[in-house]
């Protein structure tokens, strides 16, 4: 098989370092097997996505050091996404639905996906057996018009186009899965297999996020406060998975990551982010560049 991963960050706000770790391990495993990564700006939501968000991505990837194969926006595919569209609703996967707008000003067409109603199931490299029952989902929408996809109709085309064959992402796509693996079947796209991260924690146990925890969630707090990329590199491997070796060091360099990570062995629970730990491989960091500059 050609391992062909992605990374798809929204620009609607800075890089959050749970974004920056996916994307790590997405590189990490593509890398492991000389296949592919790919970035893939999703700027469909035009009214939020911002051109110094997209420059923050662009920027903490190249400080971290993980290199795209490829890098598109999805903005730049509007006319792929429409022949989608226009043979779902042909084959009666999808129709247009005329519908009220949310601040009841008005009517607007948008598209609907024609559930089937069914139970789709994966075995999830890190969770497992996971089965869901697409009823409740009803017939959701998946294009404001023909010529405007929303998230999940625009995923599943690239993943398909692409070819992407892993989807390593955060446990909080886990209920996008099903809507997706319903439009994969209505275009005739394989299933790639499915990785959903564990959360990344605060010190409290709670989500780490941009709206509660402000700066210290985004990757760009910690480039500015001195915290060396190789020392990053090392502590998001570590968020959540650890050498097989019990008594294997912490310590490793990215060529090490790349022999010794395993997708398989990234546990199901919450990582927390502990900052003195970061802070720890941070100073060991800086005396390997002091040594090495002697």
């Amino acid at each position: 098989m050609n391992i062909v991963t992605r990374f798809a960050p929204s620009p609607t706000g800075p890089l959050h370092v749970g974004g920056a770790r996916t994307a790590l391990v997405s590189y990490l495993y593509a890398k492991q097997t000389s296949g592919r990564f790919i970035l893939r700006i999703e700027d469909t939501d035009k009214e939020r996505s911002k051109p110094e968000y997209e420059r923050d991505i662009l920027e903490g990837l190249a400080w971290l050091e993980i290199t795209p194969d490829e890098t598109y926006r999805q903005s730049d595919l509007t006319d792929v996404y429409k022949k989608y569209l226009q043979s779902l609703v042909s084959r009666d996967r999808a129709y247009v639905s005329r519908e009220q707008k949310r601040d009841g000003t008005g009517e607007i067409d948008v598209v609907r996906f024609r559930n089937p109603n069914t139970r789709v199931g994966w075995k999830d490299l890190i969770r497992g057996e996971v089965s869901f029952d697409t009823t409740e989902l009803k017939d959701f929408v998946i294009a404001k018009s023909i010529d405007e996809p929303l998230f999940h109709l625009a995923v599943v085309v690239d993943d398909f186009e692409s070819k992407v064959s892993h989807i390593i992402r955060g446990e909080d796509h886990i209920s996008n899965t099903p809507r997706q693996m319903l439009i994969q079947e209505a275009i005739c796209a394989p299933r790639p297999y499915y990785a959903h991260l564990p959360l990344i924690l605060a010190a409290d146990r709670s989500k780490l996020s941009k709206r509660k925890h402000a700066e210290c969630a985004s990757l760009s707090h910690y480039r500015k406060t001195g915290i060396l990329p190789e020392a990053m590199v090392n502590f998001l491997a570590l968020l959540g998975w650890h050498p097989s070796a019990s008594d294997a060091s912490e310590v490793l360099s990215r060529d090490e990551l790349l022999k010794q990570f395993e997708l398989e062995r990234v546990q199901k629970g919450g990582a927390v982010f502990d900052v003195n730990k970061l802070n720890w491989l941070n100073r060991h960091y800086q005396k390997r560049r002091g040594t090495q500059g002697k």
